[in-house]
């Protein structure tokens, strides 16, 4: 017989497991009250087998969803400007791969066939000329894209040219043409892409280009006005990020290091600090921005916005040797 002290110790001791999630599978209940109602000293493995935590089920709605699914962009438009080359084409097929179809918006042709694109991605996608230095001219191209894929989710402004100079020997017109490519292209750039977000009424991504000119100076290059271009579009990011949140439209901003593109190459005279200034070693490749855009444009990061993202390997924090 089992007394009214070893009833009310074994509904205690049960009261406290409910309390932390219920028995756990590896003891069971009339194990538990053997061992209350019994007063003795538990075993090592009944010990070992009570302060195991017990198994904690996900909250009611939240479904386990794998790191992949999160990562998807199936059913997903994005839009790319400057994506015909460099880092903007290599964008345009990480998107393109994680199931989004692809709007490329460049004044420059393509550097790979599209079509042979389309076969290994199975996606659309398609390319449309665009001057960013034209409103009337992207007016047309963001309508025609809207046109021919019926929405817009995804926006990566990647257009953008650099002014390698020193300060004394700006010109007024390399100057204007600088900011008008690198800040107004990006800027309308987001604009026409938000705007059609919005009319859609299930938010989307924005992600600007910037660069780890906009963080600090560069070693062997002098470019003043190209790092305020890219400053001012880190400060766009979070601006319109707080702006656009109510329309659930998520911004946020990346910054290249040194990365190796065609654009890059032309450099011949300072490769080597290319390849030995970053604290990492060398130089970044169009690669190794993918993840890092895919995950600001996935489901995966539908609480991040306003953040930036540098890329730099380590350079952008600055150098310990001399």
């Amino acid at each position: 017989m089992i007394s009214q002290r070893s009833i009310i110790s074994t509904i205690t001791a049960k009261r406290t497991w409910n309390a932390l999630g219920g028995i756990h599978p590896r003891l069971s209940r009339s194990t538990l009250s053997l061992v209350v109602s019994n007063g003795r000293r538990p075993t090592p493995l009944e010990r070992r087998q009570f302060h195991t935590r017990p198994s904690v089920q996900a909250p009611a709605g939240v479904s386990p969803t794998s790191v992949a699914e999160k990562l998807s962009l199936a059913g997903k438009v994005t839009v790319i400007t400057g994506g015909a080359r460099g880092i903007g084409l290599t964008l345009a097929e990480t998107v393109a791969g994680l199931g989004s179809d692809v709007v490329i918006l460049d004044v420059l042709q393509p550097e790979r066939e599209l079509s042979e694109l389309e076969k290994t991605y199975g996606k659309r996608i398609r390319y449309y000329r665009m001057d960013v230095t034209s409103k009337p001219g992207m007016d047309a191209a963001f309508a025609s894209a809207i046109n021919d894929f019926g929405r817009i989710d995804n926006c990566i402004t990647s257009a953008g040219i650099a002014l390698d100079k020193p300060f004394f020997e700006h010109t007024w017109e390399e100057s204007r043409r600088l900011l008008d490519i690198n800040v107004l292209g990006s800027f309308f750039s987001a604009q026409l892409a938000a705007q059609q977000m919005v009319k859609q009424g299930n938010g989307g991504s924005v992600v600007l280009i910037a660069s780890i000119a906009a963080h600090c100076a560069i070693p062997a290059q002098c470019v003043s006005l190209y790092g305020a271009s890219k400053a001012a579009i880190k400060l766009l990011g979070k601006t319109l990020a707080v702006e656009l949140a109510p329309h659930n439209i998520r911004v946020n901003t990346l910054s290249p290091g040194f990365t190796a593109t065609s654009m890059s190459r032309q450099f011949t005279e300072i490769q080597h600090v290319f390849q030995t200034t970053p604290p990492l070693k060398r130089i970044g490749t169009p690669e190794d921005l993918a993840l890092a855009v895919a995950y600001f444009l996935s489901d995966g990061a539908s609480y991040t916005t306003g953040a930036e993202l540098a890329v730099t390997g380590g350079l952008h924090n600055g150098r310990i040797e001399v």
